[in-house]
């Protein structure tokens, strides 16, 4: 964490401050390769094009108030890069802050199906879930905070002036105004950890209870946060991430960020109860569990891949201006890690979970768990990097930085949840069944 800390310290002091040191970095860049001028040239001619499909795609584009060749005058596009440049650490600290905070998120959601649905197989496990998710309170925090002061570096709707001239974005407004998007993020932070406060409260309850008070409680609440979820999930991911580009917009959208937050979070619980297993400390939970825990990740990132490639297909073969212009960027950019990622979060997955034996041997699910964790972290920096550094993107010291600062954080957060009480839930009317769950 103090590694960390001081990297991103140092991402935010390096960010240049004027137009002058931006054309330095900028020309500095483009001398290591061979043909800077003709790299240049292509690159105008993409944003031209973009400009005039006024597909509104990314940040520096949405500063243009002209929308019209002169805002290629050098003055007025390096204030762009500028921006950009300014934008960079701010958004490696996002991308961190969010993928491990969507870990924790996911993670209680997944708690709260298992609570609901009366799953006979889980409760063994919900130890180990209530522990990941004592990093939501502090990481909720820090994610609000980032997008609140990070501000027009990544929100263009929170321009005045240009929303003043802007007719989509003034009908836009009603919702997309600061006021009312604070007061929804402030909404989501409290009603998701009100629910994981009094969710752990009744378990624990559960241990000492002569009734089934405690665990209708829980029930009942699982049932009500559910409900909470869907509606609150869905407009976090247009809040925090698509109103990041807010001409465009996606009806898959909210979905997909699901199957991120779901996926990520069912492979962390699997690897820690690996982890906890390997010292000792599950001895209760057997390789039906892990069976099951890899099914989820199985499952889940073929439904991922599903709906990634359901909004690109959809998208690219009806090539409508104004939705296409949000994968230009990505595709020209970010190649390499727009089109790995599909290898890393749907290839690797199957090839390793296919087989049913595979899911039962801890090592083979840790590195399958591994990989699916680095594709989505790569899916998370997609979302923002793009839409807030454009072209200007790199994997350098500030986001490693923010990595480690954000995964430091998270150890030691799921560390302390887990260590405050026993590993081994009593009282759970399923907890029998749990413990002799084979499959």
């Amino acid at each position: 964490m103090v590694l960390g800390l001081i990297g991103l310290v140092f991402g935010f002091l390096s960010v240049p401050s004027t137009v002058e040191e931006a054309s330095e970095i900028l020309a500095s860049h483009e001398e290591h390769h061979s043909s800077g001028e003709e790299a240049s040239h292509e690159e105008a001619n993409f944003v031209d094009e973009v400009r005039q499909e006024h597909g509104y795609s990314e940040h520096a584009m949405a500063q243009d108030k002209d929308l019209g060749h002169d805002a290629h005058e050098d003055g007025e596009h390096m204030e762009h890069v500028l921006h950009q440049m300014q934008a960079k650490p701010w958004s490696a600290a996002f991308v961190a802050a969010f993928f491990f905070m969507m870990i924790a998120l996911g993670t209680l959601v997944f708690y709260a199906i298992q609570t609901a649905a009366q799953a006979g197989w889980s409760p063994v496990l919900f130890r180990v879930m209530e522990g990941i998710t004592n990093y939501l309170l502090p990481g909720s925090v820090i994610v609000l905070l980032i997008v609140i002061f990070a501000g027009e570096h990544f929100y263009p709707w929170q321009n005045h002036e240009l929303v003043a001239e802007d007719s989509i974005l003034q009908e836009k407004s009603g919702y997309l105004n600061f006021p009312f998007w604070l007061i929804r993020g402030i909404i989501y932070i409290i009603g998701w950890n009100l629910y994981r406060h009094f969710a752990r409260k009744n378990s624990l309850a559960m241990d000492d209870a002569e009734d089934l008070k405690p665990y209708k409680n829980l029930f009942k609440y699982s049932v009500y946060f559910l409900a909470f979820f869907i509606v609150t999930e869905s407009t976090m991911a247009w809040d925090w991430f698509m109103s990041m580009t807010p001409h465009w917009y996606s009806t898959l959208f909210a979905w997909y960020i699901f199957a991120s937050i779901i996926v990520s979070a069912v492979t962390v619980i699997a690897i820690v109860t690996v982890s906890l297993k390997a010292i000792g400390k599950l001895d209760f939970v057997n390789d039906s569990h892990l069976h099951d825990l890899a099914k989820f990740m199985f499952g889940f990132s073929v439904f991922w891949t599903y709906l990634w490639f359901g909004q690109f297909m959809l998208i690219w073969y009806a090539n409508i201006p104004e939705e296409v212009t949000y994968f230009i960027l990505r595709i020209q950019e970010y190649n390499p890690i727009f089109f790995g990622m599909i290898i890393i979060n749907f290839v690797f997955p199957i090839v390793i979970l296919m087989n049913s034996d595979f899911k039962r041997v801890s090592w083979f699910v840790v590195i399958a768990g591994v990989i699916i964790l680095v594709g989505h972290y790569i899916d998370i920096f997609l979302l923002v990097m793009p839409s807030t550094v454009g072209p200007y993107w790199s994997f350098g010291i500030t986001e490693f930085a923010a990595l480690l600062f954000f995964l430091g954080l998270f150890i030691l957060m799921v560390g302390m949840g887990l260590a405050k009480v026993s590993l081994r839930p009593k009282n759970n009317p399923f907890l029998v069944e749990s413990e002799h769950f084979h499959y």
